[in-house]
């Protein structure tokens, strides 16, 4: 999932593997690692969790806290368990590839039939995560995780969750995003794991969304988690837009169509980060201490792009005459106004609403670090990392392609 104005205040800041100390130096990114902005839409009633589910986790973290507490950072790599959920989705697999090259113990959790719509088999799936040990489950359903990984014999020693709604739609927002998640920190929990990395996202600094309220209340519980237990941390990475979100009209630009974009392509901008470059930081997340109990803005090398910019940079690689179809932002409004009114009537679209608002969202909100005191996006102040380029992987797509690069059920966000 994907998320203009700015002001110069330091210069961009590049990230590396051995350097990470300049992250403290955003004090106003971990002050609003769980607000809102006074003109955000208030965050919704808390679907509640039974109370049968907070007493487990409360007894699982007594248990954890008092067994002795050995850092699981003294040992190498390959004595290291790292469970891995969300192993098969788009950047789940290049997360569990990295940590498998790194040489930790990956356990990969999976869905008997994993990929877009289920189309992958436990042959393909055993295939697309070789080096891991593939574990087949259900992270919606915390019995039954907890039992395969019972199964496994395994203490665990960290948790890397790159869970994420299929398609940004109300109920499967909250199923993901929010208790399979938690799920994982449970049974990870139970297993031993003293430390939780998460995939979120940059946008939910501005949280309109379901998913982003969703994503938001498990960030506040892990937070939480590391509060009452000193010897339990956590990293939280909040990436920018992904390659392949900005893809969608490669195959216009090659057909010497014209690129869509809302009103004068200006509304909004992003630092996209590739999928090896963002899986090697979420690896650095294991052992470095500098990003420990952090919450971790992180977006590629490189200044950051409007839609403008990157139609522009599609038609001079393909080299065709740019051409642009501005779309005025307000008649998404109009749209959204119509589809929410006729959700009132008929709950059953309430996804079909929510699924207006992704689209309204990405066209007029920058996916780059949000100052709170001021409200303005800043992309000097997001950090920069890898050394993957946009106008590389447009290079590599008009000559080869999106194989590999499918959005499926996430092609709005």
């Amino acid at each position: 999932m994907a998320a203009c104005a700015s002001f110069n205040c330091c210069s961009p800041i590049k990230w590396d593997r051995h350097c990470t100390e300049r992250l403290s130096s955003f004090s106003f990114v971990s002050s609003f690692q769980i607000s809102t902005l006074p003109y955000a839409t208030p965050l919704p009633i808390v679907r509640p969790v039974s109370c049968k589910r907070e007493k487990k986790l409360n007894s699982v973290v007594a248990s954890v806290a008092e067994a002795p507490v050995t850092s699981f950072r003294s040992k190498k790599p390959k004595d290291i368990n790292v469970l891995v959920v969300g192993s098969t989705g788009y950047i789940g697999k290049f997360v569990v590839q990295e940590l498998v090259k790194r040489g930790y113990n990956v356990i990969a959790v999976a869905r008997e039939r994993s990929g877009i719509r289920g189309k992958n088999s436990k042959e393909k799936t055993l295939e697309l995560l070789t080096g891991a040990n593939v574990c087949f489950s259900d992270v919606a359903n915390l019995d039954s995780l907890e039992k395969s990984i019972e199964n496994l014999g395994l203490n665990i020693d960290v948790v890397v969750s790159c869970l994420a709604s299929r398609n940004g739609g109300v109920k499967d927002s909250w199923l993901i995003d929010y208790e399979a998640t938690k799920n994982s920190l449970i049974a990870g929990r139970k297993f031993g794991a003293s430390h939780f990395v998460l995939l979120s996202a940059i946008c939910v600094q501005k949280p309109l969304l379901e998913f982003q309220r969703a994503k938001l209340k498990f960030e506040d519980e892990l937070i939480g988690e590391a509060k009452n237990d000193n010897g339990f941390t956590y990293s939280i990475v909040r990436p920018t837009a992904f390659f392949k979100s900005l893809a969608g009209q490669v195959e216009l630009v090659k057909d010497g169509k014209p690129y869509v974009m809302f009103g004068d392509g200006k509304l909004c901008a992003c630092k996209p980060i590739s999928e090896p470059d963002l899986a090697s930081f979420m690896a650095d997340c294991v052992m470095n201490n500098e990003l420990v109990n952090k919450i971790l803005p992180i977006g590629g090398p490189g200044k950051a792009l409007t839609p403008l910019e990157q139609g522009e940079m599609l038609f001079r690689l393909a080299g065709k005459e740019a051409k642009f179809l501005k779309v005025p932002i307000e008649i998404m409004d109009f749209a959204i106004g119509v589809t929410d009114f006729i959700a009132k009537i008929f709950p059953g679209f309430e996804d079909f609403a929510e699924f207006g608002k992704i689209g309204r969202y990405y066209a007029a909100e920058s996916m780059l670090v949000l100052d709170p005191e001021t409200g303005e996006y800043d992309a000097d102040n997001t950090p920069s990392y890898g050394k993957d380029t946009l106008e590389e992987f447009f290079s590599r797509v008009l000559e080869q392609g999106m194989e590999g690069q499918e959005l499926g059920e996430q092609m709005i966000i």
